[in-house]
């Protein structure tokens, strides 16, 4: 399969099925990280604000949506609601017939890696047939679009995992500012204002900071794995050996590990002998190249074994025992020991890469790929004879010949070499900043001959890798553990311990859970305006049954939306697992949070600024729950002070009869 590119580009691909009981069903698959997510759900709101939620959180680039309409009264259907709201995302309309729940069924059963008993499926056909529907169609575009087979026994895969988690709607995410903040500076400040994203985003791994936009979007609801966290930040802040001990040995891994890892769940439908077309090179190149941090990553095993091996934190010791014990990840790493030269390493710089990529195999397995090489050798040395003879010929005693994997070798030279203009030979002129890059007619010849022999050595070196990579897909299982391993411990050691660890002693507290009980916040911070502001006031709150509303009021700029913020703030810190800025936190679990802060007209939708926030308080009355937490803000600004208030106050006696 072709890389799917780099960064935080999304990679999901995310199919969508309604049927006329406003019930939706969602299949979510994650390109990167080989996992399925399956969600089925009433839809509660007529403008789906429950399926737009999931939508912003998996940041689809592929939208897959059957072409009828089947959508209940009074709303748009899922399609009409792509076409509206996601026009950035591909839409691709496949027949209801591709939509087939027992195909579907079969998939799951066929393609997870966990037992169907596990996963609960016998009773989740008959009541999430939806998302299973949804999962024929995404897995069928999939394999057609990208010319693989998904391996067997390989999906992480999870049912109705949204809701196992807090919802956060994409505006409350909006309003709260977690992933890009409401305005980029500061009135009367030059310091960039961040969103809580990127105030903890010191993750090193793709992976590792794609988990943290996920655990900040959707918190957990589960206290057992919050606690196990939370012992891991204890031990980690407690123990400086072990904490600086996992940043060094995070290092070693590389940072596309979890797309590497994952690269092995998909299978090409054909390998053929015959000469590779460019985009099948390229898909070579690729797979080389996972080979090689693959083997990167399992060499830095036993210096994370080493690291954990005195661990005390239950988290930590079961990474110990799940990872570092296990002995399959030997036997894949020996495998490869078998094939791979042991000079073989991952690097970043273009042709030190590509040459590595074609030596990767050792001498003397495959004839025609030493021969290949041989090619490869003796044009790159032609290159670089041709540099030095231009620089005696010409007197360029400072040019140089740089490479990219676009352009191949091209020739680079400093403005004060040049006396007047370039002799006639250099073709492709081109301005870089003080220097010219150009190429000539030779170089370019010696450039196509260069590539068709790296292309060659590709080849000749998947052909060679193919019994070894079918011997690593047997146990594909244990590399997307790892690479699910790798991106938590990411998250934990270089995002909430790096946090924690760069702010003043006993700044971060850890956060208590209880059942039933209050929500008590003792002088307590709104996480990312204390890092531009060293004379931040702190705030008290408590909550309880008996007192289960607050109401703030005072002047503009007093500092009411930013103690509302901070409260919701501290609450996901607390539900991602991290210590919040608070000197005592007692909390219980949230399953949603609501905001709405100041609305205007909506002139698409020709509501006025009243109608707007009836409309926001009739989703939030149809969706809260007695485990909801709601903030209102500037209830009166474009209303009357008694509207506003009449707002909060259906809001909070509907609240207080789910309580009773």
């Amino acid at each position: 399969m072709e890389e799917e590119g780099g960064g935080e580009r999304s990679s999901f691909v995310i199919g969508l099925i309604e049927n006329r009981a406003k019930e939706v069903g969602v299949a979510a698959f994650d390109m990167r990280s080989a996992s399925l997510h399956l969600s089925q759900y009433i839809e509660t709101s007529s403008s789906y604000q429950n399926t737009k939620t999931l939508l912003h959180f998996y940041d689809p680039m592929v939208i897959i949506v059957p072409p009828n309409k089947l959508a209940a009264d009074g709303m748009v259907g899922v399609s009409e609601l792509v076409d509206r709201s996601y026009a950035a995302s591909k839409k691709v309309v496949m027949t209801r017939g591709c939509f087939d729940d027992t195909k579907g069924s079969i998939l799951v059963k066929t393609l997870a890696a966990k037992e169907p008993s596990a996963l609960g499926l016998d009773t989740y056909y008959k009541q999430y047939y939806l998302c299973l529907a949804a999962v024929s169609a995404t897995i069928k575009w999939i394999e057609a679009e990208k010319g693989v087979i998904v391996t067997n026994h390989s999906l992480l895969v999870t049912f109705n995992g949204s809701f196992d988690h807090m919802n956060i709607d994409a505006t409350s995410v909006q309003n709260l500012e977690i992933v890009e903040p409401l305005h980029s500076n500061l009135w009367g400040s030059s310091n960039k204002k961040r969103s809580l994203f990127q105030m903890l985003k010191t993750t090193r791994t793709i992976g590792g900071t794609r988990l943290l936009r996920a655990n900040l979007l959707q918190p957990l609801k589960d206290i057992e794995t919050l606690n196990a966290r939370l012992d891991c930040l204890d031990e980690l802040m407690s123990n400086e050996e072990l904490f600086f001990g996992l940043t060094q040995v995070l290092r070693k891994f590389p940072k596309e590990t979890d797309r590497v890892l994952c690269h092995f769940c998909f299978k090409p439908k054909r390998v053929t002998n015959e000469v590779l077309r460019g985009d099948d090179a390229k898909r070579s190149q690729v797979l080389i190249s996972s080979i090689i941090l693959l083997k990167t990553a399992l060499e830095a095993l036993p210096l994370l074994s080493k690291v954990l091996k005195d661990a005390k934190s239950f988290l930590l010791q079961n990474i110990y025992k799940s990872i570092c014990e296990n002995g399959k990840y030997e036997s894949i790493r020996k495998r490869i020991a078998e094939v791979i030269d042991d000079d073989v390493l991952h690097a970043r710089v273009p042709f030190v890469a590509r040459t590595q990529q074609c030596f990767a195999v050792k001498a003397g397995i495959d004839g025609l790929l030493d021969v290949a090489r041989r090619s490869f050798c003796d044009s790159s040395e032609a290159i670089h004879n041709l540099a030095n003879k231009y620089r005696q010929d010409f007197q360029l005693p400072n040019l140089k010949i740089p490479f990219n994997s676009r352009q191949g070798f091209y020739l680079s030279i400093p403005h004060k070499d040049i006396n007047g203009r370039l002799p006639s030979k250099f073709i492709q002129v081109v301005k870089h900043g003080n220097n010219v890059h150009c190429s000539t007619l030779e170089l370019a010849s010696l450039n196509v001959r260069n590539k068709s022999a790296a292309a060659e050595c590709y080849t000749r070196t998947e052909i060679c890798l193919e019994a070894l990579v079918d011997g690593i897909r047997k146990d594909v299982f244990v590399l997307t553990l790892l690479a699910e391993v790798l991106c938590l411990l990411d998250m934990i050691v270089n995002s909430f311990a790096h946090t924690i660890s760069t702010k003043p002693v006993d700044r971060y507290t850890r956060p208590e859970f209880t059942d039933n009980g209050p929500l008590a916040i003792d002088a307590g911070r709104h996480p990312i305006l204390e890092s531009l502001h060293a004379d931040f006031v702190a705030n008290d709150i408590f909550l309880s049954e008996a007192l289960n509303m607050m109401i703030v009021m005072g002047p503009n700029m007093s500092g009411k939306s930013t103690y509302l913020q901070q409260v919701c703030l501290i609450v996901i810190l607390a539900q991602i697992g991290c210590y919040v800025p608070a000197r005592f936190s007692s909390l219980r679990m949230v399953d949603r949070i609501f905001t709405r802060m100041g609305t205007g007209d909506n002139l698409e939708s020709n509501s006025s600024t009243f109608m707007t926030e009836m409309k926001e308080t009739a989703f939030i009355m149809q969706n809260v729950s007695s485990r909801s937490l709601i903030v209102m803000d500037e209830l009166g600004r474009a209303t009357s002070s008694s509207d506003g208030f009449a707002i909060a106050w259906s809001c909070c006696e509907h609240l207080l009869s789910l309580n009773a």
